[in-house]
């Protein structure tokens, strides 16, 4: 059975008060709220032996979930490192507050300083809002990093200068941006948009690159490797574990069509070894950009920046 760390995805809820164009949520026959119950299960398997860091995020958003208080108080003293993701709406003062030092960052997505832009990529928000809760959010955190996922959308891109500007004069140092835009499983086909251009942006404003989070250490990509007969290193490194108390095949399985396993029955452990013998499942990776999103080439790429990134923080 492999022995190497991953990331584990997170959702406490798949309902959302947004409605961004990008995200498939219409897939999603029966949006609904983790229970209890099956939020403490998940606790059990976070190991460290298995998991390096674990997301709150999923497909809707944590903030709005009944329980968020409760919940955030769970993650306080656990082993694992919790980070969670937000479109921010719901990021008032005390929800501010209770973060503050249960998790390590909280990340919010945030896709432009130009309204007309911000109106059509995080649809059913208020971006006079969200901006006022980044600005909170950056001067209450003690304990608590604030980072900013900048949407890599095309419409964001001519702005993005103006966008990096504003959020740097907030104080908020932690910047960052995916070099993939990705297509959700094949569900977002009319964009596409070359991983060297994202690559070069981010380059050219010290953005920090998303796909070096899910690196856990070099030995742990090399034992996942080896460890599967199917190379999809997206699919390899990360498990979603769905509000439902699903295991998911795939992160990109944003419908929830493919359980592989329940969190009350398998551990982590299991679910890994149960999938490293499966193949692809036409559904999800017929039309997916990730499938063959890093051969060779791109792993030194990933590589060469993971060692820069460590080489700096050291």
């Amino acid at each position: 059975m492999s022995n190497y760390r991953i990331a584990v995805n997170v959702e406490w809820t798949s309902k959302c008060n947004a409605l961004c164009p990008m995200c498939p949520r219409d897939l999603i026959d029966n949006p609904m709220l983790m229970k209890e119950q099956t939020w403490r299960k998940v606790l059990e398997r976070l190991t460290p032996q298995d998991v390096f860091r674990a997301v709150v995020a999923g497909y809707g958003e944590p903030t709005t979930h009944t329980k968020f208080f409760e919940f955030v108080d769970d993650m306080r003293g656990h082993p694992i490192r919790f980070d969670m993701v937000s479109n921010g709406q719901q990021l008032d003062a005390e929800r501010i507050r209770h973060l503050d030092g249960a998790i390590d960052v909280l990340i919010v997505s945030f896709s432009s300083i130009d309204p007309e832009v911000y109106k059509r990529v995080h649809a059913n928000l208020d971006q006079a809002r969200v901006m006022e809760n980044i600005r909170l959010a950056q001067q209450l955190f003690k304990h608590t990093q604030l980072a900013i996922s900048l949407t890599p959308m095309p419409e964001c891109l001519p702005s993005l200068p103006d966008t990096i500007a504003w959020l740097r004069a907030q104080g908020v140092e932690i910047l960052t941006m995916s070099p993939t835009l990705y297509n959700r499983g094949g569900t977002l086909k009319e964009h596409e948009l070359a991983t060297g251009k994202l690559r070069q942006l981010i380059r050219q404003h010290r953005l920090h690159s998303q796909e070096l989070d899910f690196i856990p250490g070099v030995g742990d990509i090399f034992q996942q490797w080896r460890s599967n007969r199917f190379k999809c290193i997206p699919r390899n490194i990360d498990v979603f574990i769905a509000a439902s108390g699903d295991y998911l095949y795939c992160y990109n399985d944003v419908g929830h069509k493919h359980p592989i396993g329940k969190v009350a029955d398998m551990s982590i452990r299991e679910v890994l070894a149960r999938r490293e013998g499966m193949a692809l499942i036409p559904e999800l990776c017929n039309g997916c950009n990730m499938l063959n999103r890093y051969d060779a080439k791109e792993l030194v790429k990933a590589g060469i920046s993971y060692a820069r990134t460590r080489l700096k923080a050291a």
